[in-house]
């Protein structure tokens, strides 16, 4: 696909990555706003063409108490209240084929978690609203194994699919990302590299997520030098409170000074 097709994108021409950023889930109108309204100031400094990230709800939990939402329609509303307030374009993952339908009116991305991917259903739902598809690749798979989840959404007769990286399981609590895959990935769909789910600690004893997020700058730093297409991260003005995933996401205080070094990789990158 080419970025230019997602609806209100800006930057495309700028020869930088792409980014998809936000909180992990959205918990509220307030703070939606306020991480879009920093996120979308950063990215137009530097020229990144930029999709604002939200869970409706979070499906996938180690525990029946985590939180899980503010509720579908009401997170949903608000997702397209940040899009219409900064002229911005939104991606937000379903885990049902009913959400495909749902997500379909408020944003312009649907993405696929990485444990549904294989989810025939799932992906053919997304993929027949005629919106932009993001396919995680699932950790326990390999990146030539993503061919097949991408040729179901062409089957669709939908060309807007890409695929993200998101880290493979390494042990049962840990995970790495193996840089081969980018380039592997690359030739199926444009790929992303999704820094922050990389760098989970899942399968803990408490039941809680954990995660390195002293090692964001590494990873992201060796993507854009790899040469992938877009990257993924989640951010949070307050992440020992944040709702979901606080233990890996980025604090919104270093977003800046992180792009401004992975643009500067990336100008590098381009001259060869």
């Amino acid at each position: 696909m080419n970025i230019q097709d997602i609806p209100l994108i800006k930057h495309t021409d700028s020869g930088n990555f792409f980014l998809l950023a936000g909180p992990c889930a959205i918990e509220g109108e307030e703070m939606a706003l306020q991480i879009a309204e920093k996120l979308v100031g950063i990215t137009n400094s530097l020229q990144i063409p930029f999709v604002f990230k939200g869970s409706f709800k979070k499906a996938n939990r180690s525990r029946i108490d985590s939180f899980s939402g503010i509720g579908d329609e009401k997170a949903l509303k608000i997702l397209r209240k940040v899009s219409e307030t900064f002229n911005i374009p939104t991606v937000t993952d379903i885990h049902t084929n009913e959400d495909a339908d749902m997500a379909a009116q408020y944003v312009d991305v649907l993405q696929i978690p990485a444990f549904l991917v294989r989810q025939t259903d799932l992906v053919v739902a997304a993929a027949n609203t005629g919106k932009v598809v993001n396919l995680k690749k699932g950790q326990f798979m390999s990146p030539e194994s993503m061919k097949h989840a991408v040729q179901k959404v062409l089957d669709c007769n939908n060309t807007n699919v890409m695929v993200t990286d998101r880290g493979t399981m390494f042990g049962y609590q840990d995970m790495i990302v193996d840089f081969r895959g980018i380039p592997t990935m690359q030739n199926y769909a444009t790929t992303v590299l999704d820094v922050t789910h990389s760098l989970q600690q899942p399968n803990q004893t408490a039941g809680v997520t954990g995660g390195r997020p002293d090692m964001i700058e590494t990873i992201a730093k060796a993507g854009i030098a790899t040469g992938v297409d877009g990257i993924f991260i989640e951010t949070h003005f307050d992440p020992a409170n944040a709702k979901s995933d606080g233990a890996n996401m980025l604090h919104l205080d270093y977003f800046e000074a992180l792009m401004t070094k992975l643009v500067a990789i990336r100008q590098t990158v381009n001259k060869f």
